[in-house]
């Protein structure tokens, strides 16, 4: 049990740092934001945890290709932000973040890559 609040809080610290420094530097807070901190941390977790070798493995090979489809999302959200407002730019970007994923799963899949 205490092993899990110390997760919930050193997650919870990492998110609160992040959209602090965001607050006073959106370059700064951009990059530290775009390091693959949460997967590294989620790594070290499942090590602790005393998850297989396979385990750890697969969690980075699947975030690996979980991420690309999601890329597109940062430059449509500005765009739509600016022009929409948050709400709707949000929405939207999720949406198209979900679409974008089915499609390159699929284009995946011919290739023999399974990621669901």
């Amino acid at each position: 049990m205490i092993f899990m609040i110390i997760k919930y809080l050193v997650t919870a610290a990492l998110v609160v740092i992040i959209s602090e420094v965001a607050k006073r530097n959106d370059p700064v807070g951009s990059l530290i934001a775009s390091l693959p901190l949460v997967t590294i941390l989620t790594l070290f977790w499942l090590k602790f945890e005393n998850a297989g070798t396979e385990k750890i493995s697969n969690h980075a090979y699947y975030t690996f290709w979980f991420v690309i489809p999601t890329l597109p999302m940062f430059l449509l959200f500005p765009k739509l932000n600016a022009t929409y407002g948050f709400w709707v730019a949000m929405l939207f970007s999720i949406v198209f973040t979900v679409v974008l994923f089915y499609l390159y799963q699929l284009v995946l899949g011919r290739f023999g890559i399974r990621l669901l």
